[in-house]
C-alpha cells in the first residue's frame, strides 16, 4: 500500500477486499459486513461463516432484536486492520472468514420459521464451515441447535444469560424463554455437560444443566468460573449461545429483557478468552435491541464477543486446515 501524499485506501472491503488479512478502511466508511469480511455465499475454501437471523417475534418483554445483526455489524466495523486484542494476531491472517448475509425468511408464516433457519443453517453446516450467528432474539439458538446436533451428535451447552430459558412448552410455540428446556427433551443438547454462567433470575427447573448465578461468578472471579465450564464441558462438541442479557444494563442497555447485578463486559470477554481448549461447534450472541441502546454499548460488546470467540477458535480451525492441505 502506498503511503504517497493523495494515495487512497481501498474502500468497500465487504464486496471488493481479499478473504484473507484485515482490512484498511476507516471505521466510519465503506459498506458494514461483519469485521469488513467479504459478503459471499460461495462456502468454497471458507472456514467460517458468519449469519444474521434477524427474528425477534419470539420476544416476552421488549421487541427490536431483529434490528441486532444489523447493529452488530455496524459496531464491528472498528475492529479489523490491526492485531486483534487480546491475541495479538489477525485471525484472518489463516482463517478465511466471509459474512455470509441473513437467513431469509417469511415474517407472516411464524410457524414456518423455525425450520427454515434450521434448513438454512444446515445447508451452511454441510459445507464443513464454522457457522458464527447473530440474532436475533434467543428463539432462535432452538433451530441452531438443531442444525449443529445433525451433524455432531449431542452437544454440550455453554449459556450466558440472565436467564435459564428453562420454562416449558408444547414444543410448537415461538418463544425465547423456553428453548433450552426443549432441546433438552430433544436431545440436542447433554445437561451433564452445559452450564449455564451468569443467571439472575429463577425458572421452574434446571433441566440437569450446572447453573453458575451472577453473584457466584462475582464472588469467585473469572478464574474459578472458567475452571468450573472446562470441568463441566471435557472434551464434548460444544456449542457457545451468549445472551447479550448475561451483561448488566450499565454495560448492555440495549436489549429486551434487561436485568440488573450482571456480568461486566470485561468479565465476560475474559471468560471467553479462557475457553480455547473447548472443542467448539459453532456460536451466537443474540437479544441485541438497538432502539434501547446509547453509543452502540450493547452492539459493541456483542461484536467483541464474537471477535473474542473467532481469537480463541483460530488456532484449531487453522491447525485443522493444515492437516487437509498435507
Amino acid at each position: 500500500m502506498s503511503s504517497e501524499p493523495g494515495t487512497t485506501k481501498p474502500t468497500d472491503n465487504a464486496f471488493l477486499g481479499p478473504l484473507n488479512g484485515g482490512s484498511l478502511e476507516v471505521a466510519y466508511a465503506g459498506a458494514l459486513s461483519f469485521m469488513r469480511r467479504r459478503y459471499s455465499r460461495d462456502l468454497d475454501g471458507i472456514d467460517v461463516a458468519v449469519w444474521g437471523v434477524p427474528l425477534d417475534t419470539a420476544v416476552t418483554n421488549r421487541p427490536g432484536a431483529r434490528f441486532g445483526p444489523q447493529a452488530i455489524r455496524r459496531a464491528s466495523a472498528s475492529l479489523c486492520g490491526d492485531p486483534q486484542y487480546p491475541f495479538n494476531r489477525d485471525p484472518f491472517a489463516e482463517l478465511a472468514v466471509v459474512d455470509y448475509g441473513d437467513c431469509a425468511f417469511d415474517y407472516g408464516r411464524h410457524a414456518e420459521i423455525p425450520a427454515t433457519i434450521e434448513a438454512q443453517a444446515r445447508a451452511i453446516l454441510d459445507h464443513g464451515v464454522h457457522l458464527v450467528t447473530l440474532g436475533g432474539d434467543h428463539f432462535v439458538t432452538w433451530p441452531l441447535l438443531r442444525a449443529h446436533a445433525a451433524r455432531h451428535g449431542p452437544l454440550a451447552m455453554v449459556q450466558f444469560d440472565a436467564h435459564q430459558d428453562t420454562w416449558d412448552d408444547d414444543g410448537e410455540r415461538l418463544d425465547h424463554g423456553s428453548f433450552v428446556a426443549r432441546a433438552v427433551r430433544a436431545g440436542v443438547i447433554d445437561p451433564a455437560r452445559s452450564i449455564q454462567v451468569g443467571i439472575r433470575t429463577h425458572a421452574p427447573e434446571d433441566c440437569g444443566i450446572a447453573i453458575l448465578d451472577a453473584y457466584s461468578v462475582h464472588e469467585q472471579g473469572v478464574a474459578s468460573t472458567v475452571e468450573r465450564i472446562l470441568a463441566r464441558v471435557g472434551g464434548a462438541p460444544a456449542y457457545l449461545t451468549v445472551d447479550i442479557d448475561c451483561l448488566d444494563p450499565a454495560f448492555a442497555p440495549g436489549t429486551g429483557t434487561p436485568v440488573a447485578g450482571g456480568l461486566s463486559s470485561a468479565q465476560l470477554l475474559m471468560m471467553l478468552r479462557g475457553l480455547g481448549g473447548v472443542e467448539w461447534r459453532g456460536m451466537d450472541v443474540v437479544e441485541v435491541a438497538p432502539a434501547y441502546d446509547h453509543a452502540d454499548i450493547t452492539a459493541i460488546a456483542a461484536a467483541a464477543v464474537v471477535q473474542h470467540y473467532l481469537g480463541i477458535i483460530e488456532p484449531k480451525l487453522a491447525r485443522g486446515r493444515a492437516l487437509e492441505v498435507t
